[in-house]
């Protein structure tokens, strides 16, 4: 197990550089659940003119996983986790998004607890619209 953790013997998904197997699987679903994110929100918006995908903790500061190419109108948060509550992930996101502009906010997350893509409203805050998807969609 610490040689899975800690040893560089897998790749970065996108880019050329090593990683270790954990973090090379966190980092697939982490752009794994962006695509998808960004499929779902090509058909719900057109008028976004499509989508920049910026995921992962390397993304720059102040943007989001996922915007719209127009301005101001679609601003989405993504990420893949066994709970969407571990390590606060759906609580900061929603916190995040709270403070933005976008006419259209929302936040989808790939979990094997909710394996359908469905609208998950009891979790949604301050107008964030809450999305679980499913991994197989």
């Amino acid at each position: 197990m610490e040689f899975l953790k800690f040893e560089p013997i897998g790749s970065h998904p996108l880019e050329d550089r090593p990683l270790n197997i954990i973090e090379q699987v966190n980092q697939t679903f982490t752009y794994l659940a962006a695509v998808k994110a960004a499929d779902l929100l090509m058909q719900w918006h057109p008028e976004a003119e499509g989508f920049r995908l910026a995921p992962g903790a390397h993304a720059p500061k102040g943007t989001l996983d996922v915007e719209s190419l127009a301005p101001g109108i679609v601003g989405a948060e993504t990420f893949a986790a066994v709970r969407p509550e571990n390590n606060r992930k759906l609580a900061n996101d929603l916190t995040k998004l709270a403070g933005r502009t976008e006419h259209h906010r929302y936040v989808f997350f790939i979990s094997p607890a909710f394996p359908r893509t469905e609208r998950l409203p009891e979790k949604e805050r301050n107008s964030v619209k809450v999305y679980s998807i499913a991994f197989n969609a």
